[in-house]
């Protein structure tokens, strides 16, 4: 039987990740309140954050700045998690 959370995402139940995807403490929170789904809406978003300010995935100051943004998003916590301002999706007209 799939295992399902209320995902905080969503806002409704729906299938639970299969495995953790973050290390420690953050990464058992997300397991047990992020659904499938939302963890990939999160994927989506985090792609655009990164693209749209530049951000290196090495580089300790952007892994920061990006948990911030992931902690925002997720649970709406903090003031970061939004769309970057200014962002338009591909196509949209200027």
């Amino acid at each position: 039987m799939t295992r399902v959370v209320n995902c905080v995402v969503l806002g409704t139940e729906a299938p639970a990740l299969k495995s953790v995807p973050y290390p420690g403490e953050l990464g058992q929170r997300i397991f047990n309140n992020v659904s499938e789904q939302g963890w990939k809406q999160w994927i989506d978003r985090q792609t655009m954050i990164i693209n749209e300010n530049g951000l290196s995935t090495v580089d300790p100051t952007s892994l920061a700045l990006i948990e911030q943004h992931m902690v925002g998003f997720l649970f709406k916590e903090g003031d970061l998690g939004h769309q970057p301002s200014g962002f338009r999706p591909p196509g949209a007209k200027k």
